[in-house]
C-alpha cells in the first residue's frame, strides 16, 4: 500500500476505533510521523492514563506496552511487532531474580523500568533513568539489588547517596557497544560539540559526557542550552527526533553502533495492521498486573 494512502488510513482507523499511536523516540521516522504522542517510556505510560481514547497502540517495544497495560489496565494495548522484545529486559527473568535475590537476602530490588511484568511483579520499587537516583536514594542505607542494567547500576551507586548498590550483571546491548575511543574520537571530531550520554552507556563512555541523563532529559538540555552542537550518545531515534524539534542547532551521533534493532521493527504497514485487526494486544493476569503495578505507584509516588 502507498505511504500517502497507509498515513490516511492510519488516521481513519484512529477515529473510526477511538485509538491513540503513542510513539517511542527511538522509532523510525515514519512511524513517529503517524504518532500522536512521542516521548521516553515512562512519558507514554503516564500520557496514556490521560488520553480519552480506549484502544493504545504502542509503538515501541514489549514491556513499554506492558507499562502501559499496568498502569491503564481498562484499556486495550495493542503493540504492532509482537516479537519487539528489550534484550535487556530478557537478561532477566522471575527465576533468575529469585536466584539474585537468595544471594542478597536483605536487599530490597529496584527494577528498571525495562523489566517485564512479572519481574516488576516480584520487585519492590521500579525506576526510570531519569529517576534511578531519587529512587535509589528515597530507600535510605538498604542493600539495593539493581535489575538488570549494570551500567545504570553503577551509575547509581557512583552518584547516589547509597553506595550499598548491588547492580545485576545486565546491559543494553545498543548503549553497550560504545566504548571510550568512540567518545574521544567524536569529541576531537567535533571540538565545539558537548556530548550528552544516557546513564546506559558504559562508565569509560560516561567519565568523557557533559551531561548524563535520560532520553527526555537529553532532549530539554539540548533544547536549554546555549550551545549550537551536540554529540548524542544515545539511540539515532533521538538525534531524528532532535533535528526535527530543533532545525537550528547541530545534531551528530556518537556511535553508528547506536541502532536498536528491536525499536527499528515497526512500520506504517504494522500500525495500520495493528489497529484494523487489534494485533497484537497486551494480557497480563490480574495477580501479576496488581503486583506490578504497586512497584510503579511506589516510584510515581516520589
Amino acid at each position: 500500500m502507498d505511504k500517502l494512502i497507509l498515513i490516511e488510513e492510519i488516521k481513519r482507523l484512529k477515529k473510526e476505533k477511538n485509538a491513540v499511536v503513542l510513539a517511542h523516540h527511538y522509532q523510525v521516522e515514519e512511524v513517529k510521523e503517524v504518532a500522536d504522542i512521542i516521548g521516553d517510556s515512562l512519558e507514554l505510560s503516564r500520557k496514556a492514563t490521560e488520553v480519552q481514547e480506549q484502544t493504545i497502540v504502542l509503538s515501541g517495544v514489549h514491556f513499554m506496552a506492558e507499562s502501559v497495560k499496568i498502569l491503564s489496565p481498562n484499556k486495550k494495548v495493542l503493540l504492532p511487532v509482537k516479537d519487539a522484545g528489550c534484550p535487556m529486559a530478557d537478561m532477566i527473568d522471575e527465576e533468575k531474580l529469585e536466584a539474585f535475590k537468595a544471594r542478597h537476602p536483605t536487599g530490597k530490588v529496584v527494577c528498571y523500568v525495562n523489566t517485564s511484568a512479572e519481574v516488576k511483579a516480584k520487585s519492590d520499587i521500579c525506576c526510570t533513568s531519569s529517576n534511578a537516583l531519587k529512587v535509589v536514594n528515597s530507600l535510605g542505607e538498604d542493600p539495593v539489588l539493581f535489575i538488570p542494567d549494570q551500567n545504570l547500576g553503577n551509575y547509581v551507586k557512583k552518584y547516589s547517596g547509597n553506595k550499598n548498590v548491588i547492580p545485576y550483571n545486565g546491559y543494553c546491548i545498543t548503549h553497550h557497544r560504545a566504548r571510550k575511543e568512540d567518545a574521544l574520537k567524536a569529541k576531537a571530531k567535533h571540538p565545539e560539540g558537548l556530548l550528552l550520554a544516557h546513564p546506559e552507556c558504559q562508565e569509560e563512555v560516561l567519565e568523557e559526557a557533559d551531561f548524563i541523563g535520560s532520553t527526555t532529559a537529553i532532549i530539554n538540555y539540548a533544547e536549554n542550552s546555549e550551545n549550537q552542537t551536540f554529540i548524542i550518545g544515545t539511540e539515532m531515534g533521538v538525534v531524528e527526533s532532535l533535528k526535527k524539534q530543533l532545525p537550528n542547532k547541530t545534531f551528530y551521533l556518537l556511535a553508528q553502533s547506536f541502532i536498536c534493532s528491536n525499536m527499528k521493527k515497526t512500520r506504517l504497514e504494522d500500525v495500520y495492521r495493528a489497529l484494523k485487526k487489534d494485533t497484537y494486544e497486551i494480557q497480563i493476569d490480574e495477580q501479576t498486573l496488581q503486583e506490578a503495578k504497586s512497584t510503579l505507584v511506589n516510584m510515581l509516588a516520589l
